[in-house]
């Protein structure tokens, strides 16, 4: 009975050392892991740079263009490009909510004389802006 326990005794010690010089085998792949998770990192640092950078070039082509016109012309002659209906309705309705002319051509993207031409248009189309 004696020599069972030395021999477990034996057994356990050598297995013990055995474990502490055998390499860890989930060690590369814990290393790995964090390797592939900080180059992921960095790459979304890049990526929010990039994108932060985007943005803020977005932001200063969107200041409002200033188009010069001439003063002679008249205020039909400065539709030359189509106005979309959606924007047209929208004008008629900040028209009717009591908006200057002003304030409607900044939040439609308009001239005011764009603006004027088309409460004109509406107005002769039965849509009085009153």
């Amino acid at each position: 009975m004696e020599s069972i326990i030395l021999a477990l005794l034996i057994f356990s010690i050598g297995l013990f050392i055995l474990s502490v010089f055998l390499k860890d085998p989930y060690k590369e792949l814990r290393e790995e892991m964090d390797q592939m998770s900080m180059q992921q990192i960095q790459e979304m640092y890049q990526i929010k740079k990039k994108l932060k950078v985007l943005e803020e070039e977005l932001l200063v082509a969107e200041e409002p263009f200033i188009q010069h016109v001439p003063a002679d012309s008249s205020a039909h002659s400065l539709v030359k490009r189509e106005v979309h209906e959606i924007i047209k309705n929208q004008v008629m309705l900040l028209t009717r909510q009591g908006l200057s002319v002003d304030q409607i051509a900044r939040q439609s993207s308009l001239s005011p004389d764009e603006v004027r031409t088309i409460q004109t248009e509406m107005k002769f189309r039965g849509h009085g802006h009153e």
